[in-house]
């Protein structure tokens, strides 16, 4: 509780000051005193009994209730309030899609035992799992680009999307270019102040009808912001394929990795270009991208002020009409 207008409280020190004066009264001019002729006919019985009644020895419960209510007065006075503080938090959140690349040279297997489709797979979920209050949406592409899931909040139906993806969904091939144009296109009419996608790929562009240069400059035009990475050791990895005779087997293939088209997409648009050799390479590039492209937060403080006159101006007003009526009736003083 705080007080609106505190300097009221300095007539406080009249109360006290009210109450030397009282007690320094002479107590003949404190008692009521009834004048009557000096004469035997038991008057001065009369009287002494009438100052042992109830009455007038409850007479001094006025100067009691004088002093409450002034008191009461003087803090109405000063204007008590209740104040509340509230805070509202305002979440600015980010649209994010992220780019997947699930052409056959995905299934090479030089990613700690795994193939790195499941590698990139399991990263992304870990990404998903660190944000709150963004919009991220995937897209797949191979030889062609397709939207697997538009923007959301729902991660979980993303990542179950997510887990269900398997190359050959799609026509084989690398189309980096049609698959940021179809992120850019998703992204370009939002009204949202950060636009962020995350381009993985593990080849060259070598399909599709946009390059990738000009993909480019599309998103860097609509204030969309890439972040790229390159998936893959140097010097080839080895393809699984089936054979009906002796099963899973290995061929060594040669996967080339376009870096500088990669760098060049992520100059342009104002991004950064990542190499992933490994899974924890991997992991450590998605954790400082999550870093980069925080969700920001508006914290608004808001005090609620309540008025609290009325909880002392009320028994101001109520003791105030009972000492006038104990003043005027039961507790009436005969001069």
């Amino acid at each position: 509780m705080q007080l609106a207008s505190p300097i009221f409280l300095i007539l406080l020190i009249v109360i006290p000051l009210m109450l030397i004066v009282w007690r320094q009264l002479p107590r003949r001019t404190r008692l009521p005193v009834i004048r009557f002729s000096d004469f035997n006919h038991g008057f001065a019985a009369g009287v002494q009994k009438m100052r042992q009644a109830l009455s007038v020895k409850a007479m001094p419960l006025l100067k009691v209730l004088r002093f409450i209510v002034l008191s009461l007065l003087i803090i109405t006075l000063a204007r008590p309030q209740l104040s509340q503080s509230r805070e509202h938090s305002i979440a600015q959140g980010i649209d994010i899609l992220l780019v997947l690349d699930i052409s056959e040279s995905m299934r090479a297997e030089d990613f700690a035992g795994s193939n790195r489709i499941q590698t990139a797979k399991s990263v992304i979920k870990a990404f998903l799992a660190h944000r709150e209050n963004d919009r991220i949406g995937v897209v797949i592409f191979a030889g062609e680009s397709f939207t697997l899931c538009p923007l959301t909040l729902d991660y979980a139906v993303l990542a179950e999307l997510l887990s269900d993806v398997e190359i050959g969904q799609l026509e084989d091939g690398t189309a980096i270019g049609d698959a940021l144009a179809t992120a850019t296109h998703r992204l370009r009419a939002l009204a949202s102040k950060t636009k962020i996608v995350i381009l993985l790929t593990d080849g060259e562009n070598n399909a599709g009808s946009i390059a990738p240069e000009t993909a480019a400059s599309l998103a860097a035009s609509d204030g969309i912001k890439v972040y790229t990475i390159g998936m893959g050791k140097e010097g080839g990895a080895r393809i699984p394929y089936a054979d009906t005779t002796f099963g899973k087997r290995y061929r060594e293939v040669l996967t080339y990795l376009d870096e500088g088209t990669l760098k060049q997409i992520a100059n342009t648009t104002g991004g950064i270009y990542f190499r992933a050799t490994d899974t924890e390479s991997l992991k450590q590039i998605y954790a400082e991208i999550d870093r980069f492209e925080k969700t920001k937060f508006e914290t608004i403080n808001t005090v609620v002020r309540k008025e609290l006159v009325g909880y002392f101006l009320i028994p101001t007003i109520l003791l105030l009409g009972i000492e006038i009526l104990l003043s005027n009736t039961v507790l009436r003083k005969i001069p």
